[in-house]
C-alpha cells in the first residue's frame, strides 16, 4: 500500500552550473539543481516513519541528516527543479512501503524423496562408468 506523502514544502534548492550538453549556455546558466530534506526535522513524518526512511536511505543521507539529489539532465533550470522534486519525494514514500514478511516453509515429503531418487539415480549412472577389472 503506497502512502503519498507531500513535503514538497520542506525541500530546499541549491543551482549550480552543470556539464553536458548545451554549448554556451552551460557555461554561464547554473542549470543542475540540488535538493535538500532534513529528514529529523520533517513536521510530514511520525518519528517511526523517519526512522524507516533514515534506515532505508542511509546511503543517501549524509552526516548532518540531509537527504539530496543533484539532477542535471535537462537544459533548463526549471525542468531539473521539477525532476528533483519528483524523484526525492517518490524515492521517499517508496522508502514507506510496509513489506510483507517472509513465511518460511518446508518442502513436502514428495519433494524431498524425489530429490534422493534422483540423486541416487546420478550416483548409479556415474558408478557404472567406472572402470572395473
Amino acid at each position: 500500500m503506497l502512502i503519498e506523502r507531500d513535503f514538497r514544502k520542506e525541500l530546499n534548492y541549491r543551482t549550480s552550473r552543470s556539464g553536458g550538453p548545451g554549448g554556451q549556455n552551460v557555461n554561464k546558466v547554473e542549470t543542475s539543481v540540488t535538493v535538500i530534506w532534513n529528514v529529523a526535522e520533517s513536521i510530514f513524518f511520525n518519528q517511526e516513519e523517519k526512522e524507516l526512511i533514515s534506515t532505508r536511505l542511509k546511503n543517501r543521507i549524509n552526516l548532518e541528516g540531509l537527504l539530496q539529489l543533484t539532477v542535471s539532465e535537462s537544459r533548463t533550470q526549471l525542468q531539473n527543479k521539477k525532476i528533483a522534486t519528483d524523484r526525492i519525494v517518490e524515492m521517499v514514500n517508496i522508502c514507506l512501503i510496509k513489506r510483507k514478511p517472509r513465511k518460511a516453509t518446508k518442502p513436502s515429503k514428495r519433494q524431498v524423496e524425489k530429490r534422493i531418487q534422483a540423486k541416487k539415480q546420478i550416483s548409479e549412472k556415474k558408478e557404472n562408468r567406472r572402470f572395473r577389472i
